[in-house]
């Protein structure tokens, strides 16, 4: 398949998986909530969307397998596979704070190929392809370019799953505080690189990820015209679950932060 027709398959599933979440989310009060870890959250809306979602990427694309949050096919981070959050912001849905997204994403041997989130709540389809840019419900979108990194609003997600890095990722978001004009917590990775891509963040850092929280989101940015490396600077954001993206200028002044802080 091109990357034209992934991206299609991939904002195909990511309705599917959108049209469950938009559905349940009405119904959340009656929720069955389980605990996966501390402060990791699954519901039947996870496993229903996901459901929905591989079974348009299983249709669509049978010889791909399957990275998904809830245990779908795949068993770990293939060269090649699709990387699915079914809902990325679980703790938001559960308590009714209409901020989460579905995400689906693809990548082949040369890396991330396309990518789709949907914002159930606003209705907005951001989506992407290697070499063909980013578009939020069908326009493209590009990174900003402020001056300075004190000028700038940074987007940033708490380690909640991997509370040993708290004490090096609160030395950065001391040094953020101090070094830009704010920092917003919002709850779900996808999004914030979704906002990033199109110049609502400035940009975005955040440790303890899984690759289904940012494969699609980090497309976007790379297609929006930004940069995505891990924390130190390396390309092994997917695999690490550290990430730092902005646009080219943001994105060096948030390196000397995080690798002074994060390593």
């Amino acid at each position: 398949m091109t990357e034209a027709q992934l991206e299609d398959v991939a904002i195909a599933a990511a309705h599917a998986g959108a049209a469950v979440v938009r559905r349940r989310f009405a119904e959340r009060e009656t929720l069955t909530v389980e605990v996966k870890a501390s402060k990791d959250y699954v519901t039947e809306v996870d496993r229903e969307s996901e459901a929905a979602i591989v079974a348009v990427l299983s249709a669509e694309t049978p010889g791909i397998p399957i990275l998904a949050e809830e245990g779908s096919p795949a068993q770990g981070l293939a060269k090649s596979c699709w990387i699915v959050d079914p809902l990325d912001g679980t703790t938001n849905f559960i308590h009714g704070v209409p901020t989460f997204a579905v995400s689906v994403a693809v990548q082949d041997e040369a890396g991330l190929a396309a990518g789709a989130i949907v914002d159930p709540c606003r209705d907005e389809l951001f989506a992407t392809r290697r070499g063909g840019g980013a578009r939020l419900n069908g326009e493209r979108i590009a990174v900003s370019r402020p001056g300075t990194l004190q000028t700038s609003l940074i987007a940033t997600g708490f380690p909640f799953r991997e509370l040993s890095r708290l004490p090096g990722y609160l030395k950065a978001f001391e040094a953020f505080c101090r070094s830009t004009s704010g920092l917003r917590r919002a709850g779900a990775a996808s999004l914030d690189l979704a906002y990033t891509a199109c110049g609502r963040y400035d940009g975005f850092f955040e440790v303890g990820l899984s690759p289904w929280d940012v494969a699609a989101g980090a497309l976007l940015v790379l297609e929006a015209g930004g940069l995505v490396t891990d924390t130190a600077g390396g390309g092994a954001y997917l695999g690490s679950g550290s990430i730092v993206a902005a646009g080219p200028a943001v994105h060096a002044a948030m390196l000397e932060v995080t690798r002074s802080t994060l390593g």
